[in-house]
């Protein structure tokens, strides 16, 4: 055997082949361990990018928000309780009442459907509205502001149960087109008649021939009655036809009524008292719930259109156009003309507007106020408050804080949250909000109240809120405030001892001559080694029996007369503080050895050679040069201990708490026992905000962590 492939001399000094064998090994050894690396980092960003879009996708997205009373609706009654209440103002449901109080007092205004304006040219004037005067053209093209559709409502169960209702309907929508200019509104268009009567045969069903049949003969019905009630505005069109039905024939009772859209819709739909209602708004969402509620599914019929005729007397010269706003302070706050104008005289303003049960003030205080709750001032949303909380409830809200200084958006949250009641009753994550929005809109439309939002979970609301059972109300100010209580307490009880320790060990330890000393400090080594490997619920079982119950007098603040009597038995944030130290330590201790081992022996030699003791040395020049690396341990404890949940359970953590923690001796919750109990609930709404949660607690560990490698760098940078 040559020298060159002595077995020897092969595993030291390899030559010749042996060494071209040894090299390719040592390559393919390094591709197998540069591969595998590739492949474990591209499946912890997989795993990563994995976290973060579920995180993200669960902390926005479309939610249903159920009212338990239309937003809309209370500032409706808000704007029309002003006008109402509002200084000479006379209402009432008769129009005609409305049109005598107008005529002949040039300081008098009102408002009403076109026919009544129509009835009475020569006493009263029409005045134009943004430049738009009301007529005919106008209100088809859609320029004059406050043109609107006029309607009669029924249901598919009272025509067929009630035929003559049933052909008076159709008799309606056959004539309406025929006789509502001579009443004086304006016809709708062929199309939307059509729509009308395809409405109508629809609800017929397979009775419609019969119907239309009674249509011809209405005597052949005339052992039924109708009854219908609603809108003053569509009284003189229904009022017409009503005529012209009783003349083809019919011969039961008609009871027609005047009592104003909303009171028709009262009677159609909760009081069932009324076959058919007049209306000159469409009907509401609350009041399409109240009919269902009773087995009753309103049907639409669009009948006509109507030029809203804002008017004073013939005898007023000053007043020929309004603008919308002018509009808002005539029939709110201004008490004299000359408020709203100065060109127009100092003489009190005299109102003459239609009841609170009318359609017409609705569609008014809709059209020229067109105002979102968000959009109130301070004294309207205080007014709502007002008008809708017990006497208790808003001593007990002055009493947390005034409601007169609470400012604008505090006062709209109290309002949704007390009033309107709002809440979430289904949830979408990001994904099903961007690509199946059709069919949430349609799941929306089936819900009572039903509206559809974008929400953030992740709001400046959700950081300065404590927690709620209600989850659209919860927020996590009380856990924020624990994490860093918790956090601020281990940091400052672990960094001082762990680096404290680690300094004995390398720095003195090797030092000691005694040879029981030297097997204790090995043993004391070694547990510090397996002591960075025990389970985490470990910890907390024995932070329990030490912090909590051996030394409770402490950790309760007992000792130091500042204990609460709900935080008495010691779990507090001072014992939770006290048991995340001892996790960390381990942690801390073995990174700040092998930073302080890391420093040169030059630099000790150096420091002692000029005389420095050896605590002078290790103070003046090993931990300055160790810290850059004292500090990437103490990031990855920090790290460590902000997301530990299980030790924290066992010490007793509160799993809900609204009262923020004060002091160490405080009862605490921290953000990942907050995440947990909120993924652990049956609400799909919970998960939400625990994937904002989520957010905000990254948020928090790359803002302390980042502070930690300021610190670092700097460090680094001074010793460089």
């Amino acid at each position: 055997m040559s020298q060159e492939t002595q077995p020897s001399d092969i595993g030291q000094y390899p030559e010749g082949d042996n060494l071209k064998h040894f090299i390719e090994n040592r390559k393919r050894g390094g591709l197998v361990w540069r591969v595998s690396f590739q492949i474990a980092t591209i499946l912890a960003i997989l795993a990563l990018i994995a976290l973060l879009y579920n995180i993200i996708n669960g902390a926005f997205g479309y939610v249903a928000i159920q009212n338990k009373v239309d937003p809309n609706s209370l500032v409706l009654a808000m704007e029309e309780n002003q006008m109402l209440s509002s200084s000479g103002t006379v209402s009432s449901e008769d129009d005609n009442e409305l049109v005598d109080g107008i005529e002949g007092n040039p300081n008098a205004i009102g408002f009403f459907g076109y026919a009544y304006y129509n009835d009475n040219r020569d006493k009263l004037k029409a005045i134009s509205v943004d430049g738009q005067a009301p007529s005919r053209e106008t209100a088809e093209s859609g320029d004059y502001p406050l043109a609107r559709p006029l309607f009669i409502y029924s249901a598919a169960d009272v025509m067929r149960e009630n035929p003559a209702i049933g052909a008076f309907v159709d008799y309606y929508l056959t004539n309406v087109n025929s006789v509502i200019e001579e009443v004086g509104y304006f016809p709708i268009s062929d199309d939307l008649l059509n729509e009308a009567t395809t409405a109508w045969s629809a609800a017929a069903g397979e009775q419609a021939d019969a119907l239309q049949a009674y249509t011809a003969n209405p005597a052949e019905v005339s052992d039924h009655d109708i009854s219908i009630s609603g809108s003053s505005t569509v009284y003189p069109l229904t009022r017409q036809l009503a005529i012209q039905f009783r003349r083809a024939g019919f011969q039961g009772g008609l009871d027609l009524q005047q009592t104003g859209t909303t009171a028709g819709f009262r009677a159609f739909c909760e009081d069932m008292t009324t076959g058919i209602s007049n209306a000159s708004r469409p009907i509401n969402r609350a009041e399409i719930e109240a009919c269902e509620s009773n087995k009753r599914t309103p049907v639409e019929f669009r009948v006509g259109t109507d030029a809203l005729a804002v008017v004073v007397s013939s005898e007023n010269t000053f007043l020929e156009n309004v603008t919308k706003d002018e509009l808002r302070q005539i029939f709110t706050s201004a008490e004299t003309w000359s408020e709203v104008n100065p060109d127009w005289p100092n003489e009190p303003i005299e109102r003459f507007i239609p009841g609170a049960d009318s359609g017409t003030l609705d569609f008014f205080a809709e059209t020229v106020f067109d105002r979102q709750l968000e959009a109130l001032t301070e004294p309207e949303l205080i007014e709502i408050l007002k008008a809708n909380l017990s006497t208790g409830l808003l001593r007990r809200f002055d009493a947390e804080a005034p409601l007169v200084e609470r400012s604008q958006p505090e006062l709209v949250d109290l309002v949704l949250e007390r009033v309107v009641e709002q809440q979430v009753v289904q949830s979408w994550e990001l994904t099903e909000s961007i690509f199946d929005r059709a069919e949430i809109e349609e799941t929306v439309a089936a819900i009572p109240q039903g509206e559809l939002q974008w929400r953030s979970w992740l709001t400046p609301a959700f950081l300065v809120t404590p927690q709620s059972s209600t989850p659209e109300l919860a927020g996590i100010r009380t856990a924020l405030f624990g994490t860093l209580w918790v956090i601020a307490i281990t940091i400052l009880v672990a960094l001082p001892v762990g680096v404290g320790a680690a300094i004995y060990l390398e720095e003195y330890a090797i030092m000691v001559a005694n040879p029981t000393l030297r097997r204790i400090n090995a043993i004391i080594q070694t547990n510090i080694n397996n002591l960075a490997g025990v389970p985490s619920i470990i910890y907390g079982i024995l932070g329990l029996a030490i912090f909590v119950r051996a030394i409770e007098p402490i950790t309760s603040g007992m000792l130091f007369g500042v204990s609460d009597p709900t935080t008495a038995n010691g779990r507090t944030i001072i014992s939770a503080s006290l048991t995340l130290a001892l996790l960390i330590l381990p942690l801390i201790i073995i990174n700040a050895q092998e930073a302080i081992r890391a420093v040169p022996n030059s630099l000790r030699q150096a420091g002692m050679g000029l005389g420095a003791t050896r605590w002078q040395t290790i103070w003046s020049h090993v931990l300055p040069s160790a810290i850059p690396g004292i500090l990437t341990g103490n990031i990855l404890a920090m790290s460590r201990a902000i997301g530990e949940t299980a030790p924290l359970v066992v010490i007793g953590a509160s799993t809900f708490i609204t009262v923020d923690p004060t002091g160490p001796f405080s009862k605490f919750t921290v953000l990942p026992i907050q995440i947990y109990q909120w993924t652990s609930r049956p609400q799909a709404e919970f998960r939400n905000i625990a994937a904002a949660a989520i957010i905000v607690l990254l948020i928090l560990l790359l803002t302390l962590n980042a502070s930690a490698v300021l610190l670092r760098n700097r460090y680094s940078r001074r010793l460089s």
